[in-house]
């Protein structure tokens, strides 16, 4: 399926500039229409050096009907992006999560219910819930339902992978009462440059950059399965032109790692000691493991990652941190006070 006008919401966030920029690399014929209300998590500069005539920055909120409306009617695909992500802001306040998430979405699907647009929906593995530990698995994780699939029932935890499972049925159902032309897929823990410095690995990266001891919620045995940004790109652009209607597709790269590992990874490429960190209270609710399963879309649609060396990847993103310190610098201090008052 060849598409022209696509619009990308949430398209100055991290993981929605990182496809923008994967689609102007790579798909010379598209014109990327990013809507995005340029919160805290979104920022202009993360589409930066990008042509004028191929994308077009529209700043803006995916609630609002009108706009959404107008933006629609001449596109050819919608890629959703846009959300609150993370958990630690759900538990203080879940308002903007019900907002986005939920009532953002339906604002979309409407509009492309209206005029017959492709709709694809990007969500998170976080809707399953969590995993056992491999330790506390039969055989130490031997055996069956150690991976996400696309049949794994949902059980959301948290305020933010609630609002994201209540989405993900908005469009199913969607699919199924109105003949919507969409997909969803469900993607592992993302990497990779234009990451807020809120999340785990660029604020260990920062806070060492910035003279900051790390920290470790817990003990570190939470699991998450870590994917480059530019393969789940990849990933999406694949059900995006090839996947079938109404199908779940899950994106991931076999990268299983628990923060404590992550961490010490961080610190031993940045010359520090493995063990310069401090462990504080775990979080409520805190997720114990993640892990894809992404046999569906390796098999049907012929995706595989690229980025499948985890310390290389990590330490491009190091550098890519080390190097662009304009871009987070002045953001740092009230990250860190955010993190005083939880």
């Amino acid at each position: 399926m060849n598409f022209k006008n696509i619009i990308v919401t949430g398209g100055a966030g991290f993981i929605g500039s990182n496809f923008v920029h994967y689609v102007v690399n790579n798909h010379p014929e598209v014109h990327v229409t990013v809507l995005d209300k340029l919160t805290y998590a979104g920022n202009e500069a993360n589409l930066a050096g990008l042509p004028k005539d191929r994308v077009k920055l529209v700043v803006g909120d995916i609630c609002d009907a009108t706009l959404v409306d107008s933006l629609v009617k001449d596109a050819d695909a919608i890629v959703h992006y846009a959300a609150e992500s993370h958990n630690d802001n759900s538990l203080k306040d879940p308002s903007p999560f019900i907002q986005t998430n939920l009532i953002g979405t339906y604002t979309l699907l409407e509009a492309a219910r209206k005029y017959g647009v492709r709709y694809h929906h990007v969500s998170t593995d976080e809707v399953y819930g969590d995993l056992p530990l491999r330790e506390d698995l039969p055989g130490h994780g031997e055996g069956e339902g150690e991976k996400f699939t696309a049949e794994t029932r949902y059980n959301p935890s948290s305020p933010y992978s609630s609002t994201k499972a209540g989405s993900d049925l908005l469009v199913r159902a969607w699919v199924r009462s109105f003949g919507l032309q969409a997909t969803i897929s469900n993607c592992s823990n993302n990497y990779g440059p234009y990451q807020h410095i809120e999340k785990f690995i660029p604020r260990q990266i920062t806070n060492i950059l910035s003279g900051i001891k790390p920290k470790l919620y817990g003990e570190g045995k939470n699991v998450r399965d870590w994917i480059h940004t530019n393969d789940h790109s990849s990933g999406v652009w694949a059900i995006l032109t090839k996947g079938r209607i109404g199908e779940t597709y899950l994106i991931g790269a076999d990268c299983e790692k628990n923060n404590k590992e992550v961490l010490e990874l961080i610190l031993e490429q940045m010359g520090q000691p493995k063990d310069a960190y401090d462990f504080v209270a775990d979080r409520p609710g805190h997720d114990l493991r993640y892990a894809i399963d992404s046999t569906k879309l390796r098999e049907e649609l012929g995706w595989e990652p690229k980025y499948t060396n985890f310390e290389a990847g990590m330490a491009d993103t190091i550098k890519w941190y080390q190097e662009n310190g304009a871009w987070w610098i002045d953001k740092k201090k009230n990250v860190e006070k955010s993190y005083e008052q939880k």
